[in-house]
């Protein structure tokens, strides 16, 4: 009995299984490379978008900063619009530059000396337009995100199901040799969990990414809508004072 133990024991140890990461991927089966091939891109793209919307919020936001540094100056909004007009650096001065566009091209007609009706239609429109260009740029600064919530939804699942496939090839394995030895089972159970932690590896920092980016675009859409009524009540006392 003891030496039919000491005979298991050495088969078992003799096997060269490779356990490392590179070979469980060799060694694994076709779906599962596919899984794991697929949840390393997607973790790939997934860190190259968040790297992304965080350097672009900071830089944006420290545009926002010298915009409204800029704006609330002192200075002539017709000076400003004529340096940043043409080419808007961030969104708040795109906001900016849209109304003061339309601005210019009511005042060339003379509609905002017009009467109350007409002045009225105009500060409408000027407030449609700030509210399309918020829209605009919010639309180009969320663009992405659903590839994150997507991740991060369905990554875990996509690692399950790897590994549900490698538990069952580790079944075929032991029905196959008709053994139990550590050798046998452990190259398929090594590459099931190695699908479960890479749904994970994705899926995580997917899912933080996600709540935090969406809650800084939430605070700068703010940020802009609360600029754009600013905005909008300053151009209605100019309108108020020509009448």
């Amino acid at each position: 009995m003891e030496q039919n133990i000491v005979d298991s024991v050495q088969l078992a140890g003799s096997a060269n299984t490779d356990l490392s990461i590179i070979g469980l991927f060799l060694a694994a089966d076709p779906v599962v490379k596919t899984v794991i091939i697929g949840l390393i891109l997607a973790s790939v793209w997934t860190w190259a978008i968040i790297i992304d919307k965080i350097l672009r919020l900071r830089r944006l936001k420290s545009r926002a900063r010298a915009f409204e540094d800029s704006f609330w100056s002192g200075g002539s909004l017709e000076d400003l619009y004529d340096r940043i007009g043409s080419a808007p650096p961030d969104p708040m001065s795109a906001i900016f530059a849209a109304a003061m566009r339309e601005w210019r091209r009511s005042a060339a007609k003379g509609l905002v000396s017009k009467g109350e009706e007409v002045r009225a239609s105009l500060r409408v429109r000027v407030e449609q337009i700030m509210s399309l260009t918020i829209g605009r740029e919010m639309e180009g600064l969320e663009r992405n995100m659903s590839f994150l919530a997507s991740v991060g939804s369905t990554a875990p699942f996509i690692g399950l199901f790897g590994t549900v496939w490698g538990i069952m090839d580790a079944f075929q394995s032991i029905a196959a040799t008709k053994s139990t030895s550590l050798s046998v089972v452990a190259p398929g159970i090594a590459e099931a969990l190695f699908a479960t932690a890479l749904g994970l590896i994705a899926a995580i920092p997917a899912v933080v990414a996600y709540n935090k980016i969406s809650h800084d675009l939430d605070r700068f859409a703010q940020r802009l809508e609360a600029f754009s009524g600013e905005f909008i009540s300053i151009l209605s006392r100019q309108l108020d004072e020509g009448a």
